[in-house]
């Protein structure tokens, strides 16, 4: 009996023994998405993503981790330079690199950037102190103003909306520091107003809201807006509802336009491994959207929208799979 109990014994140790180097950490793919700063929503939506394929990692044998990083511009190049996997962009930027405007001019198209999907939408944001007496952009001449960090998507965004409004970075005294920063200028009087694109409710609106010095938040608005969205297909209007900030000054919903969070990588990332990303993300939607009250309003269909670099065929596998090709724009699908 106790000869038959140890040949069983060694048959399971031999059998673990067996599945444990057939998929060894050797063997297994390791990437990263790169994000933005912890205190926006780049960071915990890499975080989701991520979890997401943590939890399959012996169907996969992927294992994934997040970077804080500098934002959009910084994570594309990331990406093409293959020193990420993923990264998460907004989709003017997207559209920028790929055909090589803003950043990306004297380096010509980025013709190996590939976008995966779209996220959550980001509105473009403008925070200033009551006591600023900023209650338009146009009112931002002269005021210090915090545009956003160097290779951040918002610093580009602040500057379009300068010069929407007959303003540039001259006609401004320009602050250029990470978002998590601003509130605490703006709270110690060391800046009027701030610039954030990004996903809302937000903690450092909520943060900036909650100091000594009453904010408002400022529409952004208007006919040169309206034709800004009509020239540039990825923009979009949106609405930043005043019950996300009960503590600023608003007492109306605040009126603005914004871009989409999207994901994006290169065409020299596995086809599995982007197929597994994709899929991870899109069958486990409703897992995916608990993670944070910005992406309430996601759908399959908005996750298709917004992007202007080609879709990577590991993306095109997935949506061939669930049935979603239908949906998407035949410029996107030169790899299928």
């Amino acid at each position: 009996m106790f000869k038959n109990i140890f040949v069983i014994i060694t048959i399971i140790i031999i059998i673990f023994l067996v599945v444990f180097f057939a998929r060894s950490p050797q063997d297994r793919s390791f990437v990263t998405f790169g994000t933005g700063g912890i205190t926006g929503v780049y960071y915990p939506t890499g975080g989701a993503i991520s979890s997401l394929i943590n939890k399959k990692q012996d169907t996969y044998n992927i294992k994934s981790a997040v970077a804080s990083t500098g934002g959009s511009v910084f994570n594309i190049n990331a990406v093409l330079a293959g020193n990420i996997e993923f990264g998460i962009a907004q989709s003017d930027r997207q559209y920028e690199a790929y055909n090589g405007l803003a950043e990306w001019e004297s380096e010509g198209p980025q013709k190996n950037l590939r976008s995966v999907f779209a996220i959550y939408p980001e509105a473009i944001t403008l925070v200033a102190s009551e006591k600023s007496e900023v209650s338009t952009v146009s009112d931002l001449r002269d005021k210090r103003v915090n545009l956003g960090n160097v290779g951040s998507g918002q610093l580009q965004n602040a500057l379009t909306v300068l010069k929407v409004f007959g303003l540039s970075e001259d006609d401004v005294k320009a602050e250029m520091v990470k978002a998590a920063e601003a509130p605490g200028l703006l709270q110690d009087g060391r800046i009027d107003a701030f610039f954030y694109t990004v996903g809302h409710p937000n903690g450092n609106i909520k943060e900036a809201a909650s100091g000594r010095i009453p904010v408002r938040i400022i529409p952004i608005e208007g006919p040169g807006i309206n034709t800004l969205i009509v020239e540039n297909p990825f923009y979009s209007t949106t609405t930043i509802p005043i019950t996300m900030y009960p503590k600023s000054v608003n007492t109306e919903d605040i009126p603005t336009f914004g871009v989409a969070a999207t994901l994006v990588t290169s065409s020299e990332t596995s086809e599995d491994i982007v197929y597994a990303v994709t899929k991870e993300v899109f069958e486990n939607l409703d897992d995916f959207k608990a993670f944070h009250p910005a992406y309430e309003t996601i759908t399959p269909e908005s996750m298709l929208e917004g992007l202007s670099a080609p879709l990577h065929k590991g993306a095109i596998r997935y949506y061939k799979e669930a049935g979603l090709l239908e949906r998407i724009d035949d410029r996107l699908l030169v790899e299928a």
